[in-house]
């Protein structure tokens, strides 16, 4: 079967990284756009390179090429989203933007589907201040372009090789320290989240398929537990750790912020439940599949030791529990 003629906007590291090697596996002839300063574009790929936020450099390298479909997987300003989707509208037959289930109205509610209420998003702004109205500008600009031929990604917890943010591979080094680990209860607390690659492999048949719609791409809630992953954690690494189990009201007892200082990790009950309890039913239907959880914390495991940790995004802060503050709540747990 011959491949598709595939751009990817981006292309170097995080999903982008994963969706050009799954391309280039299945066959596809790849071509990345990237400003050529986060990291080298994959052998076999043909790189290109330009700044997209300004157009006139867009247009000058993308010339009058044509593509078969168009993957994106900017983060920042709608604009230039809006600006990529307008100049290669006629020239692709479809465009796949990688937004975010941040874009639903906070708190997310339990069980939510496609239809549950957005944030307000603007197609044409040029700024980026607010995470989750950019991509829902995005997303609004890809379709604006598209129509119907815009397949909107909207993912959610995005795990394994390739993670940028640094969460699990900020477990993934706690565990490989060993000793008593604060392990954030319960045990059988269901986690929704995808693999990059999973990502792009779904993303892909879909443009194979001519599939556009709005899609929550991430796993059923209960494919891994917060035991799961961090027991395939230890084993991954090898580790003498000891997981030390703390119920939801010791660790916010202990001051301890879900989310980010405990990656992954949310209270059962509250305002996060929504982030590990979305319904992925539509995804599911058109194709969507994921890994065991051991498979993606084991290849997780393997990049680090391969390119060492991420960098975290932006200037953003890497996530992760001060070890200080650790200490602090194992002693209260054990006294």
């Amino acid at each position: 079967m011959t491949g598709m003629k595939l751009l990817v906007l981006g292309g170097t590291h995080h999903v982008g990284r994963a969706v050009v090697e799954t391309a280039l596996a299945a066959g596809d002839s790849v071509t990345t756009l990237t400003r050529g300063v986060s990291g080298l574009s994959a052998p076999g790929a043909l790189a290109l390179h330009a700044d997209r936020t300004n157009p006139d450099a867009l247009r000058a390298v993308l010339a009058d090429a044509t593509w078969d479909a168009v993957i994106d997987t900017w983060s920042g300003a709608p604009a230039v989203v809006g600006d990529a989707a307008w100049l290669l509208s006629g020239r692709a037959g479809h465009y796949g933007y990688v937004s975010s289930r941040s874009v639903y109205q906070w708190p997310i509610p339990p069980g939510a589907d496609e239809s549950a209420p957005v944030v307000d998003g603007n197609p044409t702004a040029a700024e980026d201040d607010d995470y989750a109205a950019a991509k829902r500008g995005g997303e609004l600009a890809a379709q604006a372009a598209f129509g119907d031929q815009a397949l909107i990604a909207r993912a959610g917890l995005i795990l394994g090789p390739y993670e940028i943010v640094g969460r699990m591979p900020w477990w993934l080094r706690r565990l490989e320290r060993g000793g008593d680990v604060l392990a954030p209860g319960p045990p059988d607390l269901p986690l929704q989240y995808i693999d990059g690659r999973d990502l792009a492999e779904w993303m892909l048949q879909a443009a194979r398929d001519g599939r556009g719609g709005i899609f929550n791409t991430v796993s059923k809630p209960g494919e891994a537990t917060m035991a799961s992953l961090l027991e395939a954690g230890r084993e991954a690494t090898g580790a003498r750790a000891r997981l030390v189990w703390a119920s939801p009201e010791a660790v916010l007892a202990a001051g301890i912020e879900p989310w980010t200082e405990l990656p992954v990790w949310v209270p059962p009950s509250g305002e996060y439940i929504g982030l590990h309890t979305g319904d992925v039913s539509a995804a599911y239907a058109a194709g969507l599949h994921c890994r065991p959880v051991a498979e993606t914390v084991a290849d997780t495991w393997r990049w680090l030791q391969e390119e060492g940790d991420p960098e975290p995004p932006g200037g953003r802060p890497a996530p992760g529990l001060p070890p200080e503050k650790e200490q602090a709540a194992l002693k209260a747990l054990t006294s």
